[in-house]
């Protein structure tokens, strides 16, 4: 059992994390201050193709899989960028999942490949207001209407909706009282961000304000039948595809905040000089930061293994 990078994870977590490391301090500041999504930042990685690390080749992607995308969105976090840079581009390596895995080719051949080479950009829509968690009692409706679908309700904490091109949305096709299970009768959308007919309210929040977290109003939003992703009813099993994966990419992105925050610690330990002597001689200093350092590494073990 070996618990060490192979040469092209090593080479994935060391190319990733220089390339996060070219937006420094002074970025992000300005980005948690003013807001504004770091287009920059997710233009520059999009270039060099990490946006579809985890896409088939078929498509423009990498063909790689979640350990290779959890080191990548580790590496991020850890530079410096924290959640601001992981959440600006989390949606694009696991958020499509279940198109490329439950879509039909024709849905594959158009919707991966401009998401992947970072041309359109995707939001995520499931939580409402009034279910948070409980995603089989959410109330958005599709409903029948000629060749597609006709989408009333609301969605909250949609984060990018303010710079998306496209959603993925759950909604309901048959009401909970119709279905034998709750898990059964919703439907699964992969559809164009219509702003005429979809409210995009950011909400204001403290932290992370590169990228923003938003409230959606959909009245009569009109889905062609060809956005539908797999069968009517099925939406929750395949939303799964890309939720289960997207929790272990935000461990790995928990972890590289923990490392950034480890080594400021460490290095100012080195730097602060009380009584004549580095605060970082002292036991009481290097107790804690070994504790952390510890459970760091006991987390990314478990990651890992998740992954694997």
């Amino acid at each position: 059992m070996d618990f060490n990078l192979n040469e092209n994870e090593q080479t994935i977590r060391d190319t990733t994390l220089k390339l996060a490391g070219e937006f420094n301090d002074d970025y992000w500041l300005e980005k948690d201050k003013v807001g504004g999504f770091p287009e920059d930042f997710y233009s520059k990685f999009a270039e060099d193709g990490w946006l579809g690390i985890a896409m088939p080749e078929k498509y423009g992607g990498a063909g790689l899989g979640i350990t290779e995308a959890s080191l990548m969105m580790q590496a991020v976090a850890e530079s410096g960028a924290g959640m601001s840079g992981a959440s600006a581009l989390h949606m694009n390596i696991f958020g499509l999942k279940p198109v490329e895995i439950f879509g039909n080719e024709e849905q594959r051949q158009r919707f991966l490949p401009p998401l992947i080479k970072g041309k359109e950009k995707a939001c995520f829509a499931v939580t409402e207001p009034n279910t948070g968690l409980d995603t089989t009692k959410l109330k958005t409706k599709a409903t029948p209407d000629g060749n597609g679908y006709v989408v009333n309700g609301s969605k909250i904490w949609i984060s990018t909706a303010q710079v998306a091109d496209k959603v993925l949305l759950l909604t309901r096709t048959t009401d909970i009282e119709d279905v034998r299970k709750p898990t059964e009768g919703l439907t699964l959308f992969y559809t164009d961000l219509d702003r005429d007919r979809i409210e995009v309210r950011e909400i204001d929040k403290m932290g992370r304000k590169a990228v923003d977290s938003n409230m959606l109003f959909i009245d009569g939003l009109k889905v062609p039948i060809e956005d539908r992703i797999g069968e009517e009813g099925m939406g929750f099993r395949y939303i799964l595809e890309g939720m289960n994966p997207e929790r272990i990419l935000i461990a790995a992105e928990a972890i590289g905040i923990g490392r950034a925050a480890l080594a400021r610690a460490t290095q100012y330990a080195k730097e602060r000089i009380v009584f004549g002597r580095q605060i970082g001689q002292n036991q009481a200093i290097q107790h804690p930061l070994a504790k952390c350092w510890a459970e760091l590494e006991a987390a990314n073990l478990m990651t890992m293994k998740a992954a694997a």
